[in-house]
């Protein structure tokens, strides 16, 4: 089933902690700014609400590491063109490394790699995910899906417009190549002499790689670490009982043990910064509050999906962000289920959620 693939223009940040972005304004779109000896920070625009990206290129001795690549769109095209061309010196791509499937990481990966006959690394999870929801473009919504968000909720007019967008996931993504490489947590990867260490997160894309790059501090975190907004995390059709939010809770805690606070992180949107364990610690807390906050509306009585948005987010939600906003709404109630602090109730095919007593510990 395809999933949107945008990030989470629906959250609120979370109480932002006081971090540090030392490097100013980013570069402009089609421009590559060395940020470290042999990283360079390249930044390209979205076709969403969340306007940019980041990504990242690496010197790989005789060629260059790409790291995400962008929405498959032809402005993103004309922008690697000119990348290619001013800072690639004649040395070709070698490797590329997505962090995980979403379009704007993985979308035109397989254009770059084709282009340079370079191999793709990722993890499994992410590749088999992004292979499974090209396979989608086409094909007619699922009565699952139609039933999933009838349940949370939606009208008739909602439910349209999910079946005429459904399969939406393929048209932003080249072609993905036939092979990879797998990534998985606790690799080393060697890129231009030095040792980049592979750790892996969860919740908000099924297997998502981070690098870091120890002796030189940096930490490329994609989405899993943002330093302005927070990820989106959701429940989609496909495992509609699924608890992503404590995967994300989880990762969030792991990242805190195994990453030092001194690194450059280097995020997929907004801008690098300091202060990493401030901000993982600022995520944690605030997805507790947003939990604490769905609680106390289930104990007034019981609630759809949609009843929830009020808890969570700070904007009114209309018809664009709805799909994010309802698969948000859904990790948050199956997080408290998972907790023994809820239960969901089907009646006449839609699901209210209520206040559980807490299980006996």
């Amino acid at each position: 089933m395809s999933m949107d693939g945008t990030e989470d223009e629906v959250s609120a940040a979370r109480g932002r902690p006081n971090l540090g972005y030392p490097l100013g304004d980013p570069p402009e779109a089609g421009m590559a700014r060395e940020i470290s000896p042999g990283v360079y920070w390249i930044r390209m625009p979205l076709p969403f609400a969340l306007q940019w990206i980041n990504l990242w290129l690496i010197e790989d001795g005789d060629g260059w590491t790409v790291v995400d690549t962008g929405v498959a769109m032809e402005q993103a095209r004309e922008h690697w063109r000119s990348i290619f061309e001013a800072t690639l010196k004649g040395r070709p791509v070698t490797r590329v490394i997505c962090t995980h499937m979403h379009p704007d990481h993985m979308g035109l990966a397989g254009w770059i790699c084709r282009k340079f006959d370079a191999p793709l690394y990722m993890s499994r999870l992410e590749y088999i995910t992004g292979r499974v929801l090209v396979a989608d473009t086409g094909r007619e919504a699922p009565e699952e899906g139609v039933r999933f968000y009838r349940a949370a909720g939606w009208d008739e007019d909602a439910l349209d417009s999910y079946k005429i967008r459904f399969g939406g996931f393929g048209k932003a993504v080249s072609k993905i190549p036939d092979a990879y490489h797998r990534l998985a947590d606790g690799d080393e990867i060697e890129i231009g002499g030095r040792i980049w260490r592979v750790i892996t997160g969860n919740g908000h894309s099924p297997e998502h790689v981070c690098l870091w790059q120890e002796e030189a501090k940096l930490f490329i975190s994609g989405d899993q670490v943002l330093p302005r907004i927070s990820s989106n995390v959701s429940v989609f059709p496909t495992e509609p009982a699924g608890d992503p939010l404590a995967d994300w809770i989880s990762s969030c805690k792991k990242l805190l043990l195994a990453m030092p606070n001194d690194v450059l992180v280097l995020p997929a949107h907004n801008e690098p910064f300091h202060g990493l364990h401030e901000r993982l610690n600022n995520l944690i807390d605030g997805h507790e509050r947003a939990l604490a906050r769905v609680l106390h509306r289930l104990r007034q009585g019981p609630k759809r999906a949609t009843d929830l948005f009020v808890a969570l987010f700070a904007r009114k939600i209309g018809a664009d962000l709805l799909s994010m906003a309802t698969g948000e709404a859904i990790a948050h109630v199956n997080c408290l289920i998972g907790r023994g602090l809820a239960r969901g109730v089907m009646k006449d095919g839609v699901l209210y959620y209520e206040a559980a007593e807490p299980r006996n510990l």
